[in-house]
């Protein structure tokens, strides 16, 4: 009698622990992002994986994650959106202005975190940097603002262009406010701009042979996920053609363009997972205000302005973060 008196008390106590481990949710993101094989992407995404390891997320235990991946191919982005909605997620994680709009072209009520956004607000995907006001929040480059000093310091380093090539893409949702802004400034610093279009790598040649028939002296490269896979590609391209190249990403200098300036894509990717923690837990995405970079980064491949015949001013190299030999 005991004996069974003590198992009914032990039943007690251990079913609520068991019908709660039983109900113990386990969520699902997706990221929609660039490329599966890609160094650079594979970076960013594996920062991001720390950053809930960090948390408490668990793969396997108590987070699952779904992606998919354009490899090249932004016409396929629309598919790959409806794809992961119709696994009924709790949450898209995606990084720049193309991925954010197919996926909020998918979903009005999946909440998606942007971990690379190059302008939210001149995009429309965010009503205010403080008050995202829907469904959609994240970090922003605010690129728009970032091209304006990209231009200045590729002048910087070669001051005799006065024609400067800008490689982008109309369907790129944050490209044509970019294009904008640098057009104000490229009045302002007395340059002349040629903008050339490559949707993909397979108009890069073209795009090339465009800018060598206008002369054209620099080239800027806009945020662009096929781009930044691409970047060797591009930055041969752009040492064949003579063309001192900057870029936004440091993985573009390391590949051989001139310049780079931006924020570490990495660092911003981990800090993207502390946006998804507190989704998950409750919080609205339009109570998250988007938060910016504080750091940015100039990177200098000093072998390619060796092979371009260039001499760095020193004023511009003394502002360097990295010197690439």
């Amino acid at each position: 009698m005991r004996l069974a008196t003590i198992a009914a008390v032990l039943a007690l106590f251990c079913t609520p622990l068991a019908a709660e481990a039983q109900s113990a949710k386990v969520y699902r993101i997706g990221i929609l992002g660039e490329s599966a094989s890609d160094p650079a992407e594979i970076r960013v995404w594996e920062a991001f994986r720390l950053g809930l390891r960090d948390l408490g997320w668990i793969e396997g235990q108590n987070i699952q994650i779904e992606s998919r991946w354009a490899e090249g191919d932004s016409r396929r982005l629309p598919g790959l959106a409806a794809d992961l909605v119709r696994l009924k997620l709790d949450l898209i994680v995606t990084r720049g202005s193309t991925y954010v709009e197919a996926a909020r072209k998918a979903t009005s009520s999946i909440p998606i975190v942007f971990v690379m956004h190059a302008d939210p607000i001149g995009t429309g995907h965010v009503a205010s940097l403080a008050r995202p006001g829907g469904h959609i929040t994240g970090l922003a480059l605010m690129q728009t603002e970032l091209y304006r000093k990209e231009l200045e310091l590729l002048l910087a380093t070669v001051p005799v262009a006065k024609r400067v090539a800008v490689l982008w893409n109309p369907d790129a949702p944050s490209h044509t406010p970019g294009l904008t802004a640098l057009e104000e400034s490229a009045r302002t610093l007395q340059v002349q701009l040629q903008p050339v279009v490559a949707r993909n790598k397979a108009d890069f040649g073209s795009a090339f042979s465009a800018m060598a028939r206008a002369k054209a002296q620099a080239l800027l490269v806009l945020a662009f996920g096929p781009y930044i896979v691409e970047r060797h590609r591009l930055a041969e391209l752009a040492l064949q053609h003579r063309l001192p190249t900057m870029f936004n990403l440091k993985d573009g200098a390391e590949a051989g363009a001139l310049l780079s300036y931006g924020p570490d894509f990495n660092e911003l990717a981990r800090r993207g997972a502390a946006y998804v923690n507190k989704i998950l837990r409750g919080t609205k995405p339009a109570d998250l205000p988007v938060e910016q970079p504080t750091k940015f980064e100039l990177v200098i491949n000093l072998k390619t302005a060796q092979a371009l015949g260039l001499t760095i001013p020193q004023s511009v190299l003394v502002r360097a973060d990295h010197l690439i030999q």
